[in-house]
């Protein structure tokens, strides 16, 4: 991802409200050799002002010295909050700028949407924008990331200055040719260092996209191309399932090795001066199960202490049929775990994020200050810390959907119905069955033993007698 700059002049609405009005046009280079460069123009002050995007491209009869200029869609969050798409802060102008010097980079086969990569990159565009959104700064999506290192490629300019990655064959193939073989072909041609999960992500991502291009040009493609999609993409069969679920069973904690996990993580906080906001945000992924990209959207409004539950918003992923009823799924929590987060309400909005932390900048070499607090943006600001509880609690393995994992089996082995455990967790029945069938064998056990009748009737009276020839016989 191309890195951000910042501007005296343009980062903040205060600061651009300070710059004259009129014609002129104050520009910030973005990029080093200053070959690309973001501009703010704002003819009246009643106006909120637009971002133009200056890129070099040489001699040419269509630009002006050397420089082609874009205007940006939208205008600048100058009287209303950016959102990222028709009102920009200076960071959202960089992301789109850098966007719009990529297409121009490009080559056809990247920009046309009737190709493979063309697909992909509407497709993890709109996932770069809403991800920009949640987080309130440009960044590049997961998705982004895999499909441009394994699909579509990355161009030096996208690569933040990493190596340029060629596309795959698979890039140029016409959406409306494309065969199971070709899906076939692209995923054995994958590293084979990838381990099985990341692949799986990967071919649900290239999955989403494609069907995405399916259902935006569908009445000129052929009606067999979803099932080329899912049957091209579809995993082979190998021992990686077993491997995955080894990987999994790794990942499932015992109630000592939770207890431990959960002291360090207390430990943790206070070290490291987190106040509480560590600790919170663990014991709730613990005592839910939840998704973090469901934590990180609780409200205070969710916390409902009276009776010890929690309304877990549902989750932006799988089937939206099992959610069209509800938009948050009740989970009881325990009077310990009221008890921690009670402090995390008081005085606080309803609609404000029910989980914070605070957020620092660097003020010089190994120094950085705080400067506000706010929720957590994303999974990636968990990395680091859970590696130091981690290490402190002796669990190796552990990862924080480690949580997620433990949660679902202790369901299952406390004999809890597996729709009571899909809803609780806000997943499906299939799910459950297909990653923890092994767990709901185990777990249900006592209930099977339960069921056991005696098979074997007993021995009849006259069975007991020995004649008293079988007797001498016997010796």
């Amino acid at each position: 991802m191309a890195r951000k700059v910042r501007s005296t002049e343009l980062d903040t609405r205060a600061a651009r409200n300070r710059l004259p009005t009129g014609e002129a046009v104050h520009w910030r280079s973005i990029v080093p050799k200053g070959k690309l460069h973001l501009g703010y123009r704002r003819r009246l002050k009643k106006d909120p002002g637009v971002w133009i995007v200056r890129r070099w491209v040489g001699k040419s009869p269509d630009c002006t010295n050397g420089y082609k200029k874009t205007t940006l869609k939208g205008v600048a969050d100058d009287y209303q909050d950016a959102n990222g798409t028709d009102v920009l802060s200076f960071a959202d102008a960089q992301r789109l700028a850098h966007e719009v010097a990529d297409r121009a980079a490009a080559p056809s086969v990247q920009t046309s949407p009737a190709t493979v990569a063309g697909v992909v990159k509407v497709y993890t565009d709109g996932r770069d924008r809403r991800e920009a959104g949640r987080q309130g700064r440009a960044v590049r999506s997961d998705a982004s990331q895999r499909l441009g290192r394994y699909v579509v490629g990355w161009e030096p300019a996208t690569a933040g200055g990493r190596k340029a990655i060629a596309p795959a064959p698979l890039a140029a193939v016409r959406l409306a040719d494309l065969s199971e073989a070709d899906l076939k072909r692209w995923r054995a041609a994958l590293p084979g260092s990838l381990r099985a999960t990341t692949v799986r992500r990967l071919c649900s991502d290239l999955h989403a996209a494609l069907k995405a291009g399916y259902e935006a040009s569908r009445a000129d493609l052929p009606a067999s191309l979803l099932a080329t999609i899912s049957y091209g993409l579809k995993a082979p069969a190998t021992d990686d399932d077993h491997a995955e679920t080894s990987s999994r069973d790794d990942q499932i904690l015992s109630d000592a090795e939770l207890a431990r996990l959960l002291a360090a993580t207390r430990d943790i906080d206070t070290e490291m001066g987190w106040e509480g906001d560590l600790w919170r945000m663990i014991l709730v992924l613990t005592a839910t199960g939840a998704r973090f990209s469901q934590v990180v959207r609780l409200r205070v409004r969710d916390f409902q202490p009276d009776i010890g539950r929690l309304m877990v918003p549902v989750s932006r992923k799988g089937n939206r049929s099992r959610q069209k009823n509800s938009t948050h799924v009740p989970v009881p929590v325990g009077a310990d775990v009221v008890e921690a987060l009670r402090p995390a309400v008081v005085g606080r909005a309803a609609d404000a994020p029910l989980l914070e932390r605070w957020r620092v900048v660097q003020v010089g070499p190994a120094r950085w200050e705080r400067t506000s607090r706010g929720p957590w943006l994303g999974a990636s600001e968990l990395t680091r810390p859970f590696h130091l509880i981690r290490d402190r609690a002796k669990l190796p393995a552990a990862i924080p959907y480690s949580l997620r994992h433990t949660s679902i089996v202790r369901g299952i082995r406390a004999n809890l119905p597996i729709r009571l455990v899909a809803a609780t967790h806000d997943t499906s029945v299939g799910i459950i069955e297909k990653h923890y069938s092994k767990f709901i064998v185990t777990g249900l056990e006592d209930m099977l033993r339960a069921a056991i009748v005696p098979l074997v009737p007993p021995a009849s009276a006259g069975e007991n007698v020995v004649s008293i020839e079988q007797a001498r016989v016997a010796k």
